[in-house]
């Protein structure tokens, strides 16, 4: 009887699961206790870089929003394009390229979630996964003042994120309300040191 292999599929398919719903990037890295051994990518050209899929002439915030409306084949396979704090960073095989974004404003992506969620601090535009696809819902930015920055009845993307441009510096905390009552709240930073990526707000 050979049952140990089927038993060994259970967790192999959680953890295909787990990498299906994520694919974000992490915290920055603390600083290296050794050398890297990769190599540094080449520097190339944004636009030339771009070209292939279509975005080149457009300026960060283009490409972003651009981008963040995109979900699962639609997205483009070879190209990373990671959210920074005051910049775009765009990867291929042929090299590495940044973007600048607007100075006045910082984009953050929310993924609500209610049963499942993944670590993420740099919004990845072609990679990032988040479990409620396709959601109708309520997104309302309050500052630390109760000024209510950004609300708007919008919807998740295919990749279960919703993105905003909200003012820099901002703090406070963001609010995702769904049709059916659900709501959930986190607080939220627009400074050099936060996250572009919002996966910890749970709605209940």
């Amino acid at each position: 009887m050979r049952r140990r292999p089927a038993l060994a599929a259970a967790p192999a398919l959680a953890l295909a699961a787990a990498l299906a719903l994520g694919a974000c990037t992490g915290a920055p890295d603390t600083a290296p206790t050794s050398a890297p051994t990769t190599t540094t990518p080449a520097q190339v050209d944004a636009d030339t870089l771009l070209a292939p899929y279509e975005l080149d002439g457009l300026d960060g915030r283009e490409i972003v929003d651009r981008l963040e409306k995109l979900g699962g084949d639609d997205r483009p396979a070879t190209l990373m394009a990671s959210v920074r704090t005051d910049h775009l960073l765009l990867s291929t095989d042929a090299g590495e390229a940044q973007v600048p974004l607007p100075e006045d404003l910082f984009y953050v992506s929310v993924a609500p979630f209610a049963g499942q969620t993944h670590e993420c601090f740099y919004h990845s535009l072609t990679t990032c996964q988040g479990e409620l696809a396709d959601t109708d819902l309520t997104l309302t930015i309050t500052a630390d003042d109760g000024t209510v920055v950004h609300t708007a009845e919008t919807r998740t993307g295919p990749n279960g994120f919703v993105g905003t441009w909200v003012p820099r510096g901002t703090t406070g905390v963001v609010t995702v309300t769904t049709p059916d009552g659900r709501t959930g709240q986190v607080n939220l930073g627009t400074g050099d040191d936060d996250p572009t990526c919002v996966t910890t707000l749970r709605i209940a």
